[in-house]
């Protein structure tokens, strides 16, 4: 799921404003009761179709995976927005606010085509006292809105659809360095709330499948306990997402976090992901100090393909071949 196609949401003074402004223009092009009846209509239909596109132009999470889901969870629970149950709350009352202004609309025009001149203007301007009412009414929720679409778009374009491998271990120890070579630098990346630095993300085909490989600062750098609620959701969302997960770990000390430590993040990663997890040994040129199932150097390259090759044949991906007959 791409959040990135998101349009901007206007602020309710925005769509007034502007559906004020074009009422008036179509206002002056007619007389009497058919400049009022315009003007209602004008009005009515810019905020009864820009109200409830701001709600159709969003993703029905009911239709999300599960990584989509509560990484989107996640990221708005660090926001003023509060989850993914708060902003469908907000987009509810803009639907809602919509289908009033059209309610507004239908019954103001009725009632102006029976009125005299004067009649008619008094009763426009009371539609449009209503249908101001209505739009401001949901102000708070369109900035809701607004700020989730904001946070939400900066996350990269991960596809559950696609083969996916994380890459775990403690800082320092060269997971970002392992994804650049891999991926020649072709990352995306975000900075998300609840991390450190960023996701990263990049891609890598191998026999014609594309491969995701994701490093996660911020989350899978530390113990369980050393996360909060909204860390811990995240890691729970990735669950969802990998294929595999390979921990790296560092046994020349370099990277400042005792091997013991990194052990029992590898312990505890293994116990959380129900995918294969291997551990691999970077800096194997310094130390080699430690069992793993594979032993590399991303600084000389030493084996780097290696790893690859193992963490695919770890994912097992077959992809689906079309139907024959």
């Amino acid at each position: 799921m791409d959040f990135e196609g998101l349009p901007t949401t206007p602020r309710s003074e925005e769509l007034v404003d502007k559906a004020f402004s074009r009422a008036a223009r179509a206002g002056r092009a007619k007389r009497g009761k058919e400049a009022q009846e315009s003007m209602l209509q004008t009005a009515g239909n810019i905020l009864s179709d820009n109200l409830q596109n701001v709600v159709t132009t969003w993703p029905d999470f009911d239709d999300l995976d599960p990584f989509h889901y509560e990484f989107a969870d996640a990221t708005l629970a660090d926001t003023d927005v509060g989850g993914v149950d708060a902003l469908r709350q907000a987009l509810s009352a803009v639907m809602n606010a919509g289908r009033q202004a059209d309610s507004i609309k239908g019954e103001y025009q009725g009632r102006i085509r029976t009125a005299d001149t004067d009649t008619a203007r008094k009763l426009r301007e009371q539609a449009f006292a209503r249908l101001a009412d209505v739009t401001e009414g949901v102000s708070e929720e369109l900035l809701a809105v607004g700020e989730a679409r904001d946070a939400l778009r900066a996350l990269p374009d991960i596809r559950a659809d696609e083969p996916a491998v994380v890459v775990a271990g403690y800082p320092n120890v060269g997971k970002s360095s392992f994804v650049n070579r891999l991926t020649n630098a072709d990352n995306e990346t975000a900075a998300y709330p609840y991390t450190t630095t960023g996701l990263d993300v990049g891609h890598v085909e191998v026999d014609h499948v594309r491969y995701q490989l994701v490093d996660t600062p911020g989350l899978l750098d530390r113990p369980a306990e050393e996360r909060n609620a909204i860390e811990s959701q995240a890691v729970s969302a990735l669950t969802h997402l990998a294929d595999a997960v390979l921990v790296l770990l560092d046994a020349s000390g370099d990277c400042g976090y005792p091997l013991d430590r990194q052990l029992e993040l590898l312990a505890e990663i293994d116990a959380r992901f129900d995918v294969p997890v291997l551990s691999v040994c970077n800096k194997a040129d310094r130390s080699q100090d430690v069992e793993a199932d594979r032993y590399m150097s991303v600084e000389t390259g030493e084996n780097v393909e290696d790893v690859l090759s193992a963490a695919v044949e770890a994912v097992g991906y077959e992809p689906e071949l079309p139907f024959e007959e």
